[in-house]
């Protein structure tokens, strides 16, 4: 072969190294150069409640580590749905992101007409953190015990009534959980958020609430709200005067909130891991655990398909509630 013929060559396959060296290396630097821009994280409900509270906790945390801005987005409306189908229909791309609660896996069964499929249109990122909820009554109010509650909704089915952050959102089900439970009949008031619902409780528009423990435990005392028992297995240290309600005399009963990330299904996996890894690593800091704890939360930080077989779980549980308690479906 000729002298140019073999230069001619040489330099073709130089060039095509060069371009696959080149690809390969551009695959992880695409990944690592996400976030690109400001995220936003979609809470569907309105401000002040539980599930703000913990997104806005986290999206200060992302953004340092990001350095790029994590907006909170409210968008409340239909238990939760309005705000999820927001980021169910988004660009798979990672830059919307939802922080739900229960109600993702409660609105199935107590909606027609869905729009959006829960486990078909968000990827489950990770279980953000939990906690147990507290059953709270008006601090004016007659009822003093978890016993004298459920013994006033005995005395006068349909008479109590309970408000929520919407229908199907965790604190109705929450509460129809606790009715079940207690075997008492009781009316339930949707609102358009948790703090919404706990401003008429405070002024005797409704009678009793099972409601998150971050928002719930703000508002005791002062001539605002009287906690009659706590949902989890144990008494809360921020708390430690309030009982479990099982020692409050409802054997068994137990109820907890959580809040999660998810994502639009379709959304590339390493977009996922990158925000699983970062979302872990900020609930380990002792700030945020200190945070959490204030709020009468655990931080979880579980792993994608956990999250999933935690959803699968509850999807299955609540619709036994829905249908022990015949609630229909809106």
């Amino acid at each position: 072969m000729n002298t140019p013929r073999r230069l001619a060559l040489g330099r073709l396959a130089a060039a095509s190294a060069a371009l696959l060296l080149g690809m390969s290396a551009q695959a992880p630097a695409l990944a690592q150069a996400w976030p690109a821009k400001p995220v936003r994280i979609v809470v569907p409900f309105a401000p002040g409640g539980s599930t703000d509270v913990v997104a806005r906790m986290l999206a200060q945390k992302l953004t340092t580590t990001w350095g790029q801005t994590v907006v909170v987005e409210n968008r409340a409306g239909a238990g939760g749905n309005v705000g999820a189908d927001v980021v169910a229909k988004a660009p798979a791309d990672g830059y919307t992101l939802l922080m739900a609660s229960g109600s993702i896996t409660i609105n199935p069964h107590l909606y027609k007409n869905m729009p959006f499929d829960t486990r078909k249109d968000l990827a489950p990122i990770t279980n953000v953190a939990s906690g147990p909820m507290l059953v709270v009554v008006p601090e004016n109010s007659p009822v003093k015990t978890l016993k004298e509650l459920i013994a006033a909704g005995k005395a006068r089915p349909g008479a109590l009534n309970f408000g929520s952050a919407g229908v199907g959102s965790q604190v109705h089900l929450a509460s129809e959980n606790f009715a079940d439970a207690a075997g008492i009949d009781v009316s339930h008031v949707p609102y358009r958020g948790e703090a919404l619902a706990f401003t008429d409780l405070i002024s005797g528009q409704t009678q009793f609430m099972v409601g998150n423990f971050a928002a719930a435990s703000a508002l005791l005392g002062n001539g605002r709200l009287r906690a009659l028992a706590v949902t989890g297995k144990q008494r809360q240290p921020q708390l430690p005067d309030v009982p479990t309600a099982i020692e409050a005399g409802l054997p068994g009963f137990e109820n907890y909130g959580w809040f999660g990330l998810l994502a639009p299904a379709g959304t590339p996996a390493d977009v996922i891991a990158k925000v699983h890894r970062d979302t872990v690593n900020a609930l380990a800091e002792t700030e945020t655990k200190a945070r959490m704890y204030v709020q009468g939360m655990t931080p979880i930080g579980s792993k994608p398909a956990d999250f999933a077989k935690q959803m699968d779980a509850e999807l299955v549980r609540w619709a036994t509630v829905v249908k022990n308690r015949k609630l229909a479906p809106q």
